[in-house]
């Protein structure tokens, strides 16, 4: 009896680490302090679409957003806060639909794991203010062997020489 308890203790115990593995987030070195919002102030700022995907979690339909052929020389901001996310130079065709890069800029984004498809993916955020960009799979171009798969609603384009807009308050 005591064998078949300490057996079940042990399965349940394993079966909860997704949900305690789930929250956490990888540390990474901001690339600006944080900002903090509610999610109604978020809401208030920000056009639906980009508040359903940056705060939501949603995911905008795959070929949508005309950042996907966006094949000029520039910065890929958050939608949110204005923090540069990617280069340019790391954007590529993934032939998904969705904006993709090989690398993120330094700083920029945290990551998390999650389980809303059963099996774990890794998710990405803006390091300043929360907002949900995309996902992180294995199957991109060297030199990383990355695919940062964003959303592009929830950037911003900026073309090299414009100035960067300034970082939302």
């Amino acid at each position: 009896m005591n064998d078949r308890r300490r057996s079940l203790q042990w399965l349940l115990g394993l079966s909860a680490l997704p949900l305690i593995y789930a929250g956490v987030t990888r540390a990474t070195t901001p690339a600006a302090p944080p900002l903090r919002k509610t999610k109604a102030q978020w809401a208030a700022l920000l056009p639906a679409s980009a508040y359903q995907v940056l705060f939501e979690e949603g995911t905008e339909r795959a070929g949508t957003s005309p950042l996907n052929a966006e094949k000029r020389d520039g910065t890929f901001a958050c939608a949110a806060c204005n923090l540069p996310l990617f280069d340019s130079a790391a954007k590529y065709e993934s032939g998904t639909g969705w904006p993709s890069f090989w690398q993120a800029l330094p700083g920029a984004v945290a990551t998390r794991t999650d389980f809303k498809l059963i099996f774990p993916r890794t998710e990405y955020h803006c390091s300043r203010c929360g907002g949900h960009q995309g996902h992180i799979f294995d199957d991109g171009p060297q030199p990383t062997g990355k695919r940062y798969c964003n959303n592009g609603v929830a950037l911003q384009f900026v073309p090299r020489g414009q100035p960067l807009p300034e970082l939302r308050t």
